[in-house]
């Protein structure tokens, strides 16, 4: 896919929370999946290993930071570190806090619909994104 036709080259990608000249991180506005943070490279790159050693680190850097800041803020289940590109091969990563009664929960987010997750704990976690940017930040050292 060409630079001109990739999505994440024209859009940015959610609610922007951080960003350097190598990447940035954005929540992302799912529904169903409240506390789901996308690390992105800014530059149209194909594969983790188009980058050099040290934009690899900084890139995994950010990805282990919003880890952390979404355990420390929803205390999910779990968290699923995904970097696919398949559909768009753009260097991206997906960092998604799961739950039991998440709408997917077991399968992966892109899976078959498992459930509706009752409309008081989604809410409930978006009323908490405030606090997962303010921890981002706090570990990634501001904007």
């Amino acid at each position: 896919m060409p630079a001109q036709d990739c999505s994440l080259c024209h859009d940015v990608g959610g609610a922007p929370v951080y960003r350097n000249s190598l990447l940035r991180a954005v929540i992302v506005d799912d529904a169903d999946l409240p506390g789901f943070v996308r690390v992105i490279v800014n530059e149209h790159v194909k594969e983790m290993t188009d980058l050099d050693v040290a934009a690899r680190l900084e890139l995994l850097r950010v990805v282990f930071a919003a880890e952390e800041a979404i355990r420390e803020t929803f205390k999910p289940l779990k968290v699923n570190l995904a970097s696919l590109g398949n559909v768009v091969p753009h260097v991206h990563w997906h960092v998604i806090a799961r739950f039991a009664d998440d709408a997917f929960y077991p399968q992966s987010i892109w899976g078959v619909r498992q459930r509706d997750t009752p409309s008081e704990f989604l809410a409930q976690r978006r009323a908490m994104l405030p606090m997962l940017r303010e921890r981002l930040l706090g570990k990634l050292g501001g904007a």
